[in-house]
């Protein structure tokens, strides 16, 4: 069976560990220098189902409740990574406002998404509880996971979940069971 292409687009505030994220998945190590992203894409090829998907990530730069949301992150873009910092409040409600601007610049009422509160290794400095992310995901009808990019914690969970949902999204999978991952 031929590999299935999937773009999926990680955005949200800038310093929240988007590039983190996509470098521990696709390479497989944690890169602590930190070069504010203009903009990134990264290729990996996974097995989910006995499927091979061929993922391009793209790697955004950060977003604030000012930038315009850039019209190719909606075109040929299946799925998404909203990205916030548990360790800031602002990151949680830049990642709302991507949400809003995604939905209103696709013209769908439903996209895949799943919601990601990183940096759980700085738990000392939590100021977002994981309930507000799991409410938020449930209002958008997502799925919510909490991760550590540092400690390599449930993140090839995010993107195996998003192909997922992008699968179900389009009419390739079961129903959605209740089970949630954080």
């Amino acid at each position: 069976m031929p590999s299935k292409q999937r773009k999926i687009a990680v955005m949200g505030y800038r310093s929240v560990g988007k590039s983190s994220l996509s470098i521990q998945f696709v390479e497989g190590q944690f890169v602590d220098s930190y070069d504010p992203t203009i903009e990134n894409t990264f290729v990996k090829t996974t097995r989910l189902n006995s499927q091979d998907y061929e993922l391009k990530l793209v790697d955004t730069a950060g977003q604030d409740e000012y930038s315009i949301f850039p019209s190719e992150y909606s075109i040929d873009v299946h799925g998404y990574v909203l990205v916030y910092s548990i360790t800031s409040a602002k990151s949680f409600d830049v990642v709302k406002l991507i949400y809003e601007k995604l939905l209103d610049i696709t013209g769908k009422g439903h996209v895949p998404v799943v919601l990601v509160g990183n940096k759980t290794d700085l738990h000392m400095e939590r100021m977002i509880p994981a309930e507000e992310g799991k409410k938020l995901a449930e209002n958008w009808k997502a799925v919510f996971l909490e991760t550590s990019a540092k400690e390599n914690a449930s993140v090839s969970e995010i993107f195996h979940i998003l192909l997922t949902e992008i699968e179900r999204a389009d009419g390739n999978m079961n129903e959605k069971s209740n089970c949630s991952v954080s």
